[in-house]
């Protein structure tokens, strides 16, 4: 299947159709990486050593991310996932680009429109929502609509009747190490029965999701999935439908502690799937990237606030920081995602000893790293700094409002 050139009509309604795709920022240079995970901007920043626990975010990273999978997958249209971090800069930058939005709540679809997105470029890509909110991104201008049950499908066709609808379809997660299965989608025959209906109801039954799982590691997932998506589309078009939209979701990894495949290897899996698969013409793409796109983009740095071992004779210490898992790094749940972590002490000639990493609550789930084997230098002290790197995605986000008294996560763009 030759690529195709990105059109402003890949996902639009007709309407739109010959609309022209808005042209990519110059304004940016590329990032400029000075270490691993560090570009001379963010360690400039840092080098004035902010108030901690902080995010630091540069926003060329951002941009060349969304640049390459431009450029990889020219054929797809880019929603990026708004829920991953949902910055005014970062999001500004994106509407900049031409990008389009993956929403998940009438704030978010908000907070899209009031930078400047426009509305048919938004997709509120929830399968759970009420039916006020439908309402009222239709009347903001929304009309393309993610569901997964007959309920949702019937809120969507009484509040925004005539909107576009896609079926999100369950898929297995191997391979992802932050796995997103279960909660949503449905099954294939399910789906089925849903976009039959979604046409009774007066709805345009477009296409079909899926969500190969966040993190994803095995490129070849999404083959699996397409597998399925073709099967229905056959199906469908049997019962007299026009799908024509696969939504490939989110999943596209981060550079975390193991290396992970390029994304051009995701691309042309994807790529050669499509064109095996689906008969005759091949179906319009989007696909929903968050941590992909600013993941690496992102340092987080914190502060350690303690250094105890349990026993005198016990050999791994405890290192207490002042960011836990309330204060952004939620994801560090059943040590699922595994930060890069660097000292200011890594080239002291201490040597490392094994440590068990907490946050600064008054929690017992508060602790970070206890079997992932981290090794810290010994002689690490309490006001020394650690930096997290790639967490730019789900760090903000998941940080709490004020647990224990402590402020949510501070963030820094550039």
């Amino acid at each position: 299947m030759a690529p195709y050139a990105l059109r402003a009509d890949l996902i639009d309604p007709p309407a739109s159709a010959g609309a022209t795709c808005p042209t990519l920022s110059l304004v940016s240079r590329s990032p400029d990486w000075v270490a691993p995970g560090l570009t001379r901007k963010t360690a400039a920043f840092l080098a004035d050593r902010p108030q901690t626990p902080c995010l630091v975010v540069d926003l060329d990273v951002v941009e060349d991310n969304y640049r390459q999978l431009r450029t990889a997958l020219p054929e797809a249209a880019v929603y990026y996932a708004v829920k991953a971090n949902p910055a005014a800069p970062l999001v500004a930058r994106l509407i900049a680009l031409g990008g389009r939005f993956d929403t998940a709540s009438l704030p978010e679809i908000d907070l899209c429109l009031g930078l400047g997105a426009d509305p048919g470029h938004l997709s509120y890509g929830n399968t759970i929502k009420k039916a006020r909110d439908i309402a009222a991104a239709h009347a903001r201008g929304v009309d393309l609509f993610a569901f997964d049950a007959e309920e949702e499908l019937r809120k969507i066709a009484d509040n925004a009747p005539g909107s576009r609808v896609f079926c999100r379809i369950l898929t297995d997660n191997t391979g992802a190490e932050w796995p997103l299965s279960r909660k949503f989608g449905c099954s294939p025959a399910m789906a089925r029965d849903l976009m039959r209906l979604a046409g009774r109801l007066g709805l345009d039954p477009v296409g079909l999701s899926f969500h190969v799982g966040s993190q994803q590691t095995d490129p070849t997932q999404w083959h699996h999935a397409l597998e399925t998506c073709a099967g229905l589309f056959r199906d469908l078009r049997a019962d007299g439908l026009s799908p024509s939209l696969v939504n490939l979701g989110g999943g596209l990894p981060t550079q975390y502690g193991r290396p992970v495949p390029e994304v051009g290897i995701y691309a042309e899996g994807i790529r050669a799937a499509v064109d095996r698969l689906f008969d005759g013409e091949a179906p319009r793409l989007a696909i929903e990237p968050g941590r992909g796109l600013v993941g690496n983009a992102g340092v987080l740095e914190t502060e350690v606030v303690l250094v105890s071992r349990k026993d005198a004779g016990e050999e791994r210490r405890w290192v207490y920081l002042d960011a836990g898992r309330f204060n952004g790094l939620a994801e560090t749940e059943g040590e699922a995602i595994r930060y890069p972590i660097t000292t200011d002490r890594d080239d002291d000639g201490a040597g490392t000893g094994p440590v068990v990493l907490a946050g600064p609550t008054c929690d017992s789930v508060d602790v970070l790293y206890d079997k992932a084997g981290i090794r810290l230098p010994l002689s690490l002290t309490a006001g020394d700094r650690l930096r997290l790197l790639s967490t730019g995605a789900y760090t903000t986000t998941y940080a709490s409002v004020g647990f224990n008294g402590f402020a949510p996560l501070e963030a820094h763009y550039l």
